[in-house]
Formats: structure tokens, sequence, C-alpha cells
């Protein structure tokens, strides 16, 4: 079994939950108010930035510069599109860029602030795995239906699968199996916890964005 299965396997019912929510079914549906899309928007932009520094310090930590490439290229991906992608959402859905970070937001941030400190590649692959792996996990099976949908929901679908997205959590999956072959028991046990908290609170997130975020 690849060592990301098996840190799945860990973090089974949280998983589940995340990928499988009522929150992305109903975004994915068109039958999510606008009011909560603008809510999970401006908890979820509040993580561009913390997201931008912890992958920026996972390119500067990879060991090779074959290893970098892919990250970079990823990096330009997010400060790009992605960041237009919310600008523009938020401006269509007339709330501010800017709120207030909810606790669950808040938590999230702790643990890539703590990740990206750490200098350790290994826990912050473990926390760009998750935060990749289950968007495209929930987002794939909806692909086609993000046409039909107000851009900003179609898009938020088609940000997150795809061939593109899909190679992103494969090369990010495919480092931290490499790595964990070289780690020893304490290394791998840290990888456990992080990587099970940031599934924790990624379903943790979708469940506050499920009972609405306070709009700002």
């Amino acid at each position: 079994m690849r060592a990301t299965e098996y840190l799945r396997t860990l973090a089974s019912d949280d998983w589940a939950a995340a990928t499988q929510h009522a929150f992305t079914d109903a975004l994915a549906d068109g039958s999510l108010s606008a009011r909560k899309m603008a809510g999970y928007l401006q908890q979820d932009y509040l993580f561009l930035d913390e997201f931008v520094r912890l992958l920026a310090s996972a390119v500067a930590h990879a060991p090779t510069l074959a290893d970098r490439v892919p990250a970079a290229q990823f990096l330009a991906l997010i400060t790009g599109p992605e960041n237009t992608y919310f600008q523009r959402s938020l401006d269509a859905l007339k709330v501010p860029h800017d709120a207030a970070p909810m606790p669950e937001t808040s938590a999230f941030l702790a643990l890539m602030a703590e990740a990206r400190s750490s200098g350790r590649y290994e826990v912050m692959l473990a926390v760009l795995v998750v935060a990749e792996w289950v968007y495209l996990e929930w987002a794939t099976p909806f692909a086609d239906r993000a046409d039909d949908l107000p851009f900003w929901l179609g898009e938020w679908i088609t940000l997150h699968c795809g061939e593109g997205f899909e190679g992103v959590v494969a090369y990010l999956r495919g480092q931290l199996d490499t790595v964990w072959a070289e780690l020893d028991v304490t290394a791998r046990a840290r990888v456990e916890e992080v990587f099970c908290e940031a599934v924790r609170l990624e379903r943790a997130f979708f469940d506050a964005a499920w009972a609405g975020f306070r709009v700002a």
C-alpha cells in the first residue's frame, strides 16, 4: 500500500465525510444559496496567503530542482487563476474580499503555519496533500455539471478536477510517498498526526460552511 493510501485509511471517517459532504453536493447541484457560498468563499480566501507561504516553503525544501518545478508551477496557478477566481466571485456576490476568520478557518491557518515553520518537508507535504486531494476527490464526480452553474460555483469545481489538477495531486502524493520511505518511526508518527488533523479540519470547515459562515 502506498504511504498516502495508508495515511488516508487512518482518517477514513473524516475523509469520507469531507469528500461526500452536503455542502459540496449542494454546490454541485446549484441549490447552495449565494449567501452560503459567499460566506464560504470569504473564509476560504483567507487561506490563500498562508497556503502560498506553505507551498513556497515546500518548494524551498524539496530535494532537487526536478522536485521543485511542479510545485513552483502550481504556485503560479494559485496566485494567478485561483486568486482571480476568488476576487471575481466575491465581487459578483457583492461581498467584501476581507472577513474576520471563523474558528474553523483559524484552526486550519494555524496548522498550515505550524507545518511551514516546522522546516520539515514531509510535514508540509502532509498538509498540502490533504488540502488538494480532498478537493480533487469531491470535485471530480461533478466535473460535467460545472458549465451549467453560475461561474462562482462551476469554476470552483473546474479548478479542482481534470487532468491538470490530477497531476498536481499525483505529484504531491508522489513526493510524500517517496519521503515516507526515508522517515524514522518518530517522523512517521508526526506525519500521521498532521495528516489526520488536516482531514479533521477539512471536515470541520465544510460542516461550518454548510451551517453558514457569517458574511462580512
